[in-house]
């Protein structure tokens, strides 16, 4: 069954339209004068960039139409821009599917969404490791690229059609801050538990936050002719808690979700070593015995799964868990 958003629109439609969206400029390519052997290797990109677009619940186009509806004040605007609105919101779903692509190979991860990861796909589909990693690099550039291009497309036809580019590019920026940021806490000492807590909460500001709810909310508004410094303080004051939270929320679904429904196996980030809120409140909260389990699996280089089970119960019995939910509540209620 469909779901509507707005007047016109459905999650079928979103997916539809960002298929084509991503089809449209790469096929574009495809008619320049390529060899043979390069036109199959991009149509092969081609095919895994529309694949790993596939699913996902399109959180952010959601909330980019539902901000645009919320603060249109006018009926015609409504009705002028509403295509605009709709390429955008779908702009943002393919620059996150940049994003993860870009984040799977930074974590080895294997699986997206209950499928072989982008990079892993294109290395079954070459035959080569090396190469199918470098063609998904290349993929999470290209759709990065791609959403920016949908975005300038689209802003021409808005009052603040060049704030708007600029709250997008300032978006895919703080994305890449966000993640050197999470990849430089990989690299931090145990020891101190508060530190971490609140080095992980800042990321989650950065590289979630800022395009899972900040941006959306700001686009949305700016959409809608909201004056600009209007539309960045509300979509600030009430995406920033709202991103942080979702984070949590999304980490806690690695410990206590089924993997049938992430797509993921249940402990990744486990198994990847990740810093996060969860490791650093157990540490925090955690007896004597916990900790110096909890240290000895974070400090070396691979976690085996009877490591996995144990962090994943002491994840539990430490409290750790019951702290991120209340994390989460607090956060939520700082947004409303």
């Amino acid at each position: 069954m469909s779901t509507f958003i707005g007047n016109n629109y459905s999650l079928n439609d979103i997916e539809s339209r960002i298929a084509f969206l991503i089809s449209q400029q790469f096929n574009a390519e495809l008619e320049n004068n390529l060899s043979s052997t390069c036109a199959q290797t991009l149509q092969q990109v081609i095919k895994q960039a529309i694949v790993s677009s596939e699913g996902g619940k399109r959180l952010r186009a959601l909330l980019t139409i539902s901000a645009f509806y919320a603060a249109s004040k006018e009926t015609n605007i409504q009705k002028i821009h509403e295509q605009s609105v709709f390429d955008i919101a779908c702009a943002l779903e393919v620059f996150q599917t940049a994003a993860l692509i870009h984040d799977d190979i930074i974590d080895e991860s294997y699986l997206r969404r209950g499928k072989p990861s982008a990079y892993c796909a294109l290395s079954k589909a070459c035959n080569n490791k090396h190469i199918g990693t470098g063609l998904g690099l290349m993929l999470g550039d290209l759709l990065a690229t791609e959403s920016f291009d949908i975005a300038r497309n689209c802003a021409k036809n808005f009052t603040y059609g060049e704030e708007l580019l600029a709250a997008f590019a300032s978006m895919q920026r703080n994305v890449g801050i966000g993640q050197v940021l999470d990849l430089s806490i990989e690299m931090m000492q145990l020891d101190n538990p508060i530190q971490l807590a609140e080095s992980s909460l800042n990321v989650f500001r950065w590289k979630t936050a800022s395009y899972t709810t900040v941006a959306p909310l700001t686009l949305g508004f700016l959409a809608a002719n909201m004056q600009p410094s209007e539309a960045y303080n509300l979509a600030n004051s009430i995406g920033d808690s709202l991103g942080v939270a979702f984070q949590i929320a999304d980490d806690l679904l690695d410990i206590v979700s089924d993997s049938k429904i992430t797509g993921k196996p249940i402990g990744g980030d486990i198994r990847e070593g990740k810093r996060a809120v969860l490791l650093a409140d157990a540490l925090q909260y955690g007896n004597d015995n916990e900790k110096e389990i909890l240290l000895k699996a974070y400090t070396s280089n691979t976690r085996s799964e009877d490591d996995v089970n144990k962090i994943i119960q002491i994840y539990h019995t430490s409290g750790a868990i019951e702290k991120s939910k209340s994390r989460i509540e607090n956060l939520w209620n700082d947004s409303q």
